[in-house]
């Protein structure tokens, strides 16, 4: 078991990682950049190592900072949470030619899943239903618009090297490809410093099903059942839950299935998450691969009883499973809201300031994942994510009841801060959602009516009648 370990993250996940490791007896290094020197990680950590300026690409995306930072403090393991350098395998390579653990799948496996033209190819050899689409990335404009006269319309360019719903595009009539094209591939370019697209068809009226897997270096993998991230604005979730409601027993066994072939396919070693694509006609889709922790974990350890932190860590450190799919049993209903720093008024623009009032919800069943305090700044060089609550029941109806109280209990206030708040109480109140009909349109729908109603979502009378 290691000793020490260096969480490469901030925010929530880098403190959720912390206390997992406290809990293993492990000793923890937290790095930060100048904005975070006050962040409740480095307040929390047996040491804390400053890295750089706020610009992610000086300090928590600067891989010779956090290497030189793991050497000095001699952590054996680098735990990248999710976001910044959590699936580059340059970085994990870089770490293992340092002596240093990766706490994550081996870096060859994130190269082939991280480049999601190849992964579509290498699941689509591993039996996994992929969409129609192009083979490998498109080599021009030209080639985009032959490969989507094949697949038809609507189709959605994706980038190669994307992740966390960014660099996507959905396109609905062949003149609007060239254009879309363009941006798309410039929006990657600046994003992920890799302009290359793919295209495959989309789906309308979908669900977004994923699974998640664990898999240990000795050949066992297994699933954790499957989560529901229906509810999402510009592809990026607002509300997850697990079990994924109004799901049939065969597509669910099925989904999860491929999940754990396709892992076992390409040696797969650790957590990761294979998100699917749900047709209206029950037919499901891989969408992609995360070799990573996702935000929304924790639905999955409410239900299961299982810490997937705990296990990424215990499996970095070369320890089997100590559980077999038979043994694991999703109980109960678990709901997870992120509450972001951000506007909904205005498209959901970031909004950040200085928290003058930060009391999260409590009671039974209740968790409230945050780095978060009153006299905390929230800055504008990080994701605007500030807590994820998430609540526990018996059913699904109990989880959303629950969920609303929590919400309404939490209190947020600062200079120029908005939250996401009120907006996701009134998705709870949806008649879509509350009777799992939903899909990934929601949210649009949502705002689409709040606009043409002339109600903007901070609207206290609006909260009120939702």
């Amino acid at each position: 078991m290691f000793s020490t370990v260096l969480v490469a993250n901030r925010g929530e996940i880098a403190l959720r990682i912390a206390r997992a490791c406290r809990e293993l007896g492990i000793r923890t290094v937290a790095v930060h950049s100048t904005a975070d020197r006050d962040s409740a990680v480095v307040r929390f950590a047996d040491e804390a190592v400053h890295i750089g300026p706020p610009p992610s690409k000086g300090s928590y995306l600067s891989v010779p900072a956090i290497v030189e930072a793991a050497l000095r403090t001699g952590a054996q393991a680098v735990h990248p949470g999710y976001g910044f350098l959590s699936e580059d395998p340059d970085f994990a390579e870089i770490c293992e030619a340092n002596g240093i653990t990766f706490i994550g799948p081996a870096p060859h496996v994130m190269q082939q899943l991280g480049d999601k033209a190849v992964a579509r190819a290498v699941m689509a050899e591993a039996g996994l239903p992929v969409l129609p689409g192009s083979r490998n990335a498109l080599a021009s404009s030209a080639e985009a618009k032959e490969t989507a006269r094949r697949t038809g319309f609507p189709v959605i360019l994706k980038a190669v090297a994307g992740g966390g719903g960014r660099g996507m595009a959905v396109v609905r009539q062949p003149e609007e490809l060239p254009r879309a094209y363009n941006e798309t591939r410039a929006h990657a370019r600046a994003v992920f410093g890799d302009d290359r697209l793919y295209l495959e068809r989309f789906i309308e009226d979908a669900r977004h099903i994923e699974v998640q897997v664990l898999c240990d270096q000795h050949g066992s993998a297994v699933h954790l059942g499957e989560r529901d991230c229906s509810v999402q604005r510009r592809h990026q979730k607002l509300v997850e839950e697990a079990p994924a409601p109004n799901l049939p027993d065969t597509v669910r066994e099925a989904m999860c299935a491929a999940a754990v072939r396709g892992a076992v396919a390409v040696g797969y070693v650790g957590a990761g998450t294979f998100e699917f694509v749900l047709a209206p006609s029950g037919e499901f889709h891989l969408m992609e691969i995360n070799c990573r922790l996702q935000v929304e974990h924790p639905v999955t350890e409410m239900v299961t009883g299982i810490d997937i932190v705990r296990e990424q860590i215990l499996i970095a450190a070369g320890l089997p499973l100590s559980f077999r799919q038979p043994e694991i049993v999703a109980r109960g209903v678990a709901v997870e809201c992120r509450v972001n720093a951000e506007d909904p008024a205005r498209d959901f623009a970031p909004a950040p300031g200085l928290l003058t009032e930060f009391v999260p919800p409590g009671g039974p069943f209740v968790r409230v994942d945050t780095h978060a305090y009153p006299g905390w700044l929230i800055g504008p060089d990080y994701d605007s994510l500030l807590a994820k609550t998430v609540v526990w029941a018996p059913d699904r109806q109990q989880a959303i009841a629950r969920m609303d109280r929590a919400l309404s209990e939490f209190r947020v206030d600062g200079g120029g801060v908005r939250t996401t708040l009120p907006f996701l109480r009134r998705t709870l109140a949806r008649p879509e959602f509350r009777s799992a009909t939903h899909t990934t349109d929601l949210v649009a729908t949502m705002s689409a009516e709040e606009t043409a109603g002339g109600a903007e979502p901070g609207d206290p009378a609006v909260v009120a009648a939702g």
